[in-house]
């Protein structure tokens, strides 16, 4: 897939702290995503529950490490990579990726927080580290997409504290005044597109009340020149070796045949 962005796009993402690309992945890339990641049971091993203030569980399975698998594949993709780089103006590395699980009816809310609220403690010095939120499946305001305050990124990083249900939310002071200042946006995404967004963007999503399920796949960069003064649970610079925009489609099929065969 031939994809570039140019000097308005990097414009919006300074301003706004987000960028949607629409259809960055196609439907065959995005089908065998979806398919991989729903018959994949590691995705279940590994994950671990979330709770948000009231209770409910949401669900997410999370790798340092890249593989020769779908997921890894599109964490290496240049229209992701070179994305990133042009956004963060450096060179950039995985830092992580995640499988969000947000299940029909019982998954639960995500609070305001901001990506660097915790990796702040990993020794990143600064905020020049961004995600690419890849929609798995139709993110809907019925099934708990993603809300963002646009622009909350210039604000820079907010004191963080555990919350009721003992996740890690912003100071509701701060998001407060936020969001009478700055626009609330629901981020609404079709199978496939994905959004760029920066470390400091508050953001959160709310519990699934729908029969459809919302998963996602989310991959983290931190940038060269952010390399951590010490070590954490995720991994210092280390070059990332690219891949080809044609690897989502082959080490796909080779992963959901693979994962049929351990079925059948």
């Amino acid at each position: 897939m031939n994809f570039d962005i140019g000097g308005n796009e990097i414009a919006q993402f300074d301003s706004d702290g987000y960028l949607i690309v629409e259809e960055l992945f196609n439907e065959i890339e995005t089908n065998l995503l979806l398919n991989v990641a729903k018959a994949d049971k590691q995705i279940s091993e590994i994950a671990t529950d979330r709770l948000d203030a009231e209770g409910a569980t949401t669900r997410l399975a999370l790798r340092n490490d890249l593989d020769q698998d779908v997921y890894s594949a599109i964490v290496r993709a240049p229209r992701v990579v070179d994305t990133m780089e042009k956004l963060l103006r450096d060179e950039v590395y995985h830092y992580h990726h995640k499988v969000m699980l947000k299940e029909p009816r019982v998954g639960g809310a995500w609070e305001w927080h901001q990506d660097y609220g915790y990796w702040y403690s990993n020794g990143c010095l600064y905020p020049t580290m961004a995600s690419c939120y890849v929609a798995i499946d139709r993110a809907t305001r019925g099934n708990g997409c993603l809300q963002v305050i646009r622009g909350s990124h210039l604000m820079g990083r907010i004191e963080h504290g555990e919350t009721a249900g003992g996740q890690t939310g912003a100071d509701m002071e701060r998001v407060e005044a936020a969001l009478q200042r700055m626009e609330h946006v629901y981020v609404e995404m079709s199978p496939g597109s994905a959004l760029f967004f920066h470390s400091n963007l508050l953001h959160r999503s709310d519990k699934n009340t729908s029969e459809n399920s919302r998963w996602s796949l989310i991959a983290c960069y931190n940038t060269r020149g952010n390399d951590p003064y010490k070590s954490s649970h995720h991994p210092n610079y280390q070059p990332l070796a690219r891949g080809a925009d044609g690897d989502v489609v082959t080490l796909g099929e080779q992963q959901w045949k693979e994962l049929r065969s351990a079925l059948s």
